[in-house]
């Protein structure tokens, strides 16, 4: 797996197809089970589309992963690996590379003197003895869920491993001085030390489902960080002699000037990392140990959301639906850097994306690509601003119109005009919640008449973990959690309060993937006239609660009621002082 400089290409291992008449047997097993009907089965394969029919059959809802695992497990009388249980032997998952693992939809988890223990997807006697004989020993299979595999894959075989002996080459051919005499022919060499740090930095990222790299050189050392749901984690420590050669690395793949130390740059590097398109954000700037560099993931594979899967609840996503298809006015997000403001905005763009509408957009940058929508990148350089890109949307007859964000008032001033004049607007806005982001654009400069008349809600959300449900166990909060939870109106879930211990699957955090919580100010008449007024902030927010706004920590405290979360995690994602 290589890296091949800006548009780069890392090979995906290639899997072992399943056959007809593999489908044919499970297709045996699951109805001579009863898990499937006959006709559910003829169904599924009467559909056009790939992927096995295991899959296609979980897609249709007809069975569950778990229910597959159990069915193939009692038919070939093997055991079931639950990976809440089993912790991976570190040296026994080496018995299998990662590509041979993938491949085989196999891991080895424990080893004694009479065989090798094997979580397989499939248990088949001619798989198992695949295994067996690259192994070069009996095999006890366990079968797992697909998902558990490839997160058990992932955590057992870190691209990061061999960074170790990466440094020590590196160091010893003292390629510390050859680089800064030509960094860019050393950093070029696709062989070298530093290229394949960077490779496996880059690549465990997304395996870990990072959203960013923060590479950070702090004295004698260069410390790796990965921003993983949110919360930041260290996962490398490396000697401070390969931090100059590592962040001219990434210059090179971002097309950024390798020799320019000292002022702050931006760049962009698109690549494919095992199978997966990825677009990388790069920023750099000048700290006291050198410089540090900030890597924005972006992994276009992932699926976006739509409305329904974001986390609002039904009666919100109701109302934010009947409001977003409105014919004009204008629709904030408000929030945090990385609160999901955008994914919100392209859920909204997905729900409004029809045929008849002509959907434009103007961002930075374009995370995500639609065939359908009309989508303009901001280039600075090339004179394409927020305000000036804006203006040219509408001399093209938009009926929907995005604004990536507003940063300045003459962004928002045309924004504002734009819903004015029969235009519907999604924008987003830095703000701590739904009354301040009125506050926000009345501070930039805006008439608070055409605040008034232009925006019909803002929409106020944050992402908080969710538990991880592979190693749930119960606990008691603190008395400071407790207060917490029921003063905004929460109550102790029905089988009582349970957080994540740390597994594996978790990276030992007890959270996995994350979920929004949500604050809608609807713009009611009354709420004009306090903006026309410019009423107190406190006077507004009373009025929206009266009105039946549900902030943050009340949606968040109800997440912990039912068990999505825990107490902790809302106080430390939550925004609570002063209110």
């Amino acid at each position: 797996m290589r890296l091949k400089g800006k548009h780069s290409k890392v090979e995906a291992p290639v899997l072992v197809p399943r056959t007809d008449e593999d489908d044919e047997r499970l297709g045996r097993i699951l109805v001579s089970a009863g898990r499937v009907q006959p006709y559910q089965l003829d169904a599924v394969r009467a559909q056009d589309g790939g992927g096995s029919l295991a899959n296609r059959l979980i897609d249709a809802g007809h069975i569950t992963d778990e229910t597959l695992a159990r069915t193939l497990a009692e038919h070939h009388q093997v055991g079931v690996a639950d990976f809440r249980d089993i912790t991976p032997d570190a040296e026994v998952v080496l018995l299998l590379t990662r590509d041979q693992a993938v491949a085989l939809q196999a891991l080895p988890v424990a080893a004694d003197d009479e065989a090798v223990t094997v979580a397989v997807l499939d248990p088949a006697p001619d798989r198992v003895a695949a295994v067996s004989t690259l192994l070069g020993r009996p095999v006890r299979a366990l079968v797992a869920t697909q998902r558990d595999l490839e997160r058990s894959i992932d955590a057992a075989h870190r691209a990061t491993r061999e960074v170790g002996g990466q440094i020590q080459a590196f160091e010893a051919r003292d390629l510390l001085r050859r680089e800064a005499a030509n960094l860019e022919t050393a950093s070029a060499n696709e062989e070298a030390p530093v290229v394949r740090v960077v490779q496996m930095v880059i690549t465990q990222a997304l395996r870990d489902r990072a959203s960013d790299i923060h590479i950070e050189p702090t004295g004698e050392r260069v410390r790796v960080r990965y921003r993983i749901d949110g919360s930041l984690t260290e996962v490398l420590d490396l000697p401070g002699s390969i931090g100059p050669a590592i962040v001219s690395r990434v210059k090179i793949l971002g097309g950024m000037n390798i020799v320019e130390r000292r002022r702050p740059q931006d760049g962009q590097i698109s690549m494919e990392v095992e199978g997966r398109d990825v677009d990388i954000r790069v920023s750099t700037t000048a700290v006291v140990g050198g410089e540090k560099v900030v890597m924005r993931v972006l992994d276009k594979s992932r699926p976006l959301f739509n409305l329904a899967q974001l986390g609002m609840p039904p009666d919100t996503a109701a109302r934010f639906s009947a409001l977003i298809h409105s014919p004009y006015g204008m629709v904030i997000c408000a929030g945090p850097t990385g609160g999901g403001k955008t994914t919100t905005l392209y859920a909204s763009l997905g729900e409004l994306n029809s045929p008849d509408r002509n959907l434009m957009t103007i961002e930075d940058p374009v995370e995500y690509k639609f065939d359908s929508i009309n989508q303009i990148q901001i280039n600075e350089q090339a004179g394409i601003t927020f305000a000036g890109g804006l203006k040219s949307i509408l001399r093209q007859d938009p009926d929907v119109i995005l604004v990536g964000e507003i940063r300045d008032v003459d962004t928002a001033r045309i924004a504002v005009q734009s819903a004015l004049t029969g235009h519907f607007v999604l924008s987003s806005l830095h703000a701590t919640e739904a009354v301040s982001a009125l506050y926000r654009l009345l501070d930039m400069g805006i008439e608070a008449f055409l605040i008034a008349s232009s925006v019909t809600a803002v929409v106020a959300q944050r992402l908080v973990r969710r538990s991880c449900t592979s190693c749930l166990a119960p606990y008691q909060p603190s008395p400071d959690e407790m207060a917490f939870l029921q003063s905004f109106g929460g109550s102790e879930p029905i089988g009582g309060f349970q957080h994540g211990t740390g597994c594996h699957f978790c990276a030992q955090t007890g959270y996995l993937e994350r979920i929004g919580v949500y604050e809608m100010l609807v713009i009611t008449d009354e709420v004009r006239e306090l903006i026309i007024d410019k009423a107190p902030h406190d006077q507004m927010r009373k009025l929206a609660r009266m009105q039946g706004m549900r902030t943050l920590q009340e949606q968040a405290a109800q997440l912990v009621t039912h068990g999505t979360t825990t107490v902790a995690e809302v106080m430390r994602s939550i925004y609570v002082a002063g209110v």
